[in-house]
């Protein structure tokens, strides 16, 4: 596979601030492409974006209209969205009999409904303009194949987002060189991983940025870790 040409190419990543999608959007910069760095709270998001010096744009991934707003405002600006980083995520632990409604409502509305409204946002632009990558950041919690006790919430939203993923892909395909895949990062330390997690934000994001940039002959409708296929 030849290496993707970055040049006038915009990624927007969501629940950039900090860990997994932080590194993603340093080196997506570094990379050469126009980053939207997007984040809940406007302080710490603004203020990794600074770091960076990238764009920022308040996104709540559980609230439409804020992503009704943010696709607004980059409509507005003439910004078109050419690769989407699903990073947002929230993990609640607790065993499954004892979860209640509300959590696993909020968990599902993060992690599957989240990336559910920016790819109504920001795919039909991409099959428009026949170019687009689609990450979303799953976890092998959520792969049937490697069930556990974890995390119910956690790894249900995960494989429910392994499937949104393919049916997205499902939807790019006779749209020219548009590509939707997903990504198992590993357990990263990060505040959502912890501190004794074995890997650093580097090596989770890793994969995201290889999926993010892939060429027109790299793969799509997949689930990888490490850069590898991964089982469903």
């Amino acid at each position: 596979m030849e290496a993707m040409d970055t040049d006038d190419l915009t990624a927007l990543i969501t629940g950039a601030n900090r860990g997994i999608g932080l590194e993603a959007a340093r080196r997506l910069a570094h990379a050469g492409l126009n980053v939207v760095l997007t984040a809940r709270d406007p302080d710490a998001g603004e203020a990794a974006a600074g770091e960076l010096g990238v764009r920022f744009e308040r996104l709540d991934v559980s609230d439409d209209d804020s992503v009704r707003d943010c696709a607004r405002r980059l409509e507005r600006d003439r910004v078109t969205v050419d690769v989407l980083v699903n990073n947002a995520g929230v993990l609640q632990s607790g065993r499954i009999l004892d979860m209640n409604d509300e959590l696993m409502r909020h968990t599902l509305e993060v992690n599957l409904l989240g990336p559910l409204r920016t790819a109504r946002a920001f795919l039909p632009g991409m099959l428009d303009r026949g170019y687009g990558r689609v990450v979303n950041v799953s976890s092998g919690s959520g792969s049937l194949t490697e069930a556990s006790a974890y995390s119910p919430a956690y790894s249900i939203s995960k494989a429910a987002l392994n499937m949104l993923t393919r049916q997205l892909a499902f939807a790019a395909e006779g749209h020219g060189d548009v590509k939707v895949n997903a990504m198992c990062p590993g357990w990263v330390r990060t505040d959502m991983g912890g501190q004794s997690a074995p890997r650093s934000p580097e090596e989770g994001a890793d994969t995201l940025v290889w999926l993010a940039t892939l060429p027109a002959d790299g793969p799509t409708n997949g689930f990888f870790r490490d850069r590898r296929p991964a089982a469903w």
